[in-house]
């Protein structure tokens, strides 16, 4: 889903959970990310429920090689949910061919819904010290898989986002969400190949 040296592109991205996790922040990393480090076009909208902490909270972002005219998001290519109601929420509006991230401890897939790239984030932020870095290993996980943005973009996006002081932690965090990411497409690619060899 790299889209820099493709034909023009738009790519839809929804990030969700609950107030207090930073969603809002998580988009916005992701938004200059594309656009400071990767020169695109993006937007961001962001949602509250009615309480600000706990209640219902997503960021939109949508990034283009393009003029953006309209950044509020019906479809996403990309869904990242960190509650599970925020999962029930929006996953029906998630596109067929799409691609879901889940925070694995905190949602629980219903039978029948459609498989996602799952991380245990808000656990690894805990073994880490700082459960409210969930948002970054997310960020991290999110450009493993989906490479809407490059990692060195994210990365400078995320040290000029966070607190003065937490940069280095909030790397190290990014870090380990993008390594999640990449080891579990390895081992996803390692098992469609061992598939495709049992059948030929």
């Amino acid at each position: 889903m790299k889209i820099k040296d493709q034909k023009p592109m738009k790519i839809e991205v929804v990030i969700t959970g609950f107030g207090g996790q930073g969603i809002i922040l998580a988009g916005s990393i992701l938004g200059k990310a594309a656009a400071l480090g990767d020169h695109l076009e993006s937007t961001l909208v962001q949602s509250y429920g009615p309480e600000s902490r706990g209640g219902a909270c997503s960021a939109q972002v949508v990034i283009s090689t393009e003029s953006i005219h309209y950044p509020y998001i019906k479809k996403p290519d990309i869904l990242a949910c960190m509650s599970q109601s925020a999962y029930e929420k929006y996953v029906a509006d998630l596109k067929p061919d799409g691609i879901l991230l889940l925070d694995q401890d905190l949602i629980r897939l219903k039978p029948g819904n459609r498989d996602g790239f799952a991380i245990p984030a808000t656990r690894m932020a805990e073994e880490l010290g700082r459960v409210m870095m969930a948002n970054i290993i997310m960020i991290g996980f999110i450009t493993a898989i989906t490479k809407v943005v490059s990692r060195e973009a994210a990365i400078q996006s995320v040290t000029q986002s966070v607190p003065k002081g937490t940069e280095a932690a909030n790397t190290k965090a990014f870090e380990k969400g993008f390594d999640y990411g990449l080891a579990l497409l390895k081992g996803r690619d390692k098992k469609a190949a061992g598939q495709t060899g049992a059948v030929s």
